[in-house]
């Protein structure tokens, strides 16, 4: 069995807002064995799409390589709009060296409840993912159950929102559309998605995900 641990220790602006919550990167980042193209941080993977698509909607014009340079963008950038990172699995063990999310086993999670009472700013959670077996919100629900809490569903629209109550803070959470490639065929499935690729034909799976994004980044 590979043990899978997180590489990246969370990451916390002063004064945070928002914060991203997904699971694991590939293992190659635990290993360090980094593709060309591969950013040394939070969903730096050459084939991810978080940052490309941020990189669209802010006109940041990201670096896309192994560089400090490229490291220090992201940062700056999440210090700039109040972002805060912290995947909510620590490690998990993997038969199958890869990067898929029903792959893990024996997964440790993150106290992520503790360290939202730390910044009593954060009033919006933003999963990389939906609730789909081992995806970062069917893992914060497991999370919720250790404090009594749970989740309360607000629209059950594309994405998703739910919120729940941290003391007498009301904090939401999107399960945003995955920045993966695996989630091109569910977005590809969506009577939105196919109504906008009719209306225009260049339309595509990557636009689909700035258009979403840019309403809760």
């Amino acid at each position: 069995m590979f043990l899978h641990i997180h590489p990246y220790e969370p990451f916390f602006p002063k004064g945070a807002t928002k914060l991203i919550v997904g699971t694991l990167p590939p293992p190659r980042f635990t290993t360090k064995e980094l593709k060309k193209g591969d950013v040394d941080f939070c969903y730096g993977s050459i084939s991810g799409l978080l940052w490309p698509v941020l990189s669209r909607i802010f006109d940041l014009d990201l670096k896309f390589e192994t560089t400090q340079k490229a490291i220090d963008q992201r940062k700056n950038f999440l210090i700039s709009r109040g972002i805060g990172v912290c995947d909510i699995v620590h490690s998990c063990e993997r038969e199958k060296i890869d990067a898929s999310d029903l792959g893990m086993q024996n997964s440790m999670l993150r106290d992520v409840i503790s360290y939202l009472k730390q910044y009593p700013k954060i009033k919006t959670v933003l999963f990389t993912g939906g609730n789909s077996k081992n995806g970062p919100e069917y893992f914060f629900r497991k999370h919720l159950k250790e404090y009594d809490m749970k989740l309360e569903l607000v629209s059950n629209d594309i994405p998703r929102i739910h919120r729940f109550s941290l003391g007498e803070r009301i904090i939401n959470t999107v399960s945003l559309t995955a920045p993966s490639g695996a989630a091109n065929r569910s977005i590809g499935s969506l009577q939105e998605y196919k109504a906008l690729k009719k209306a225009n034909p260049k339309f595509n799976t990557i636009d689909f995900r700035v258009m979403q994004y840019q309403k809760y980044f």
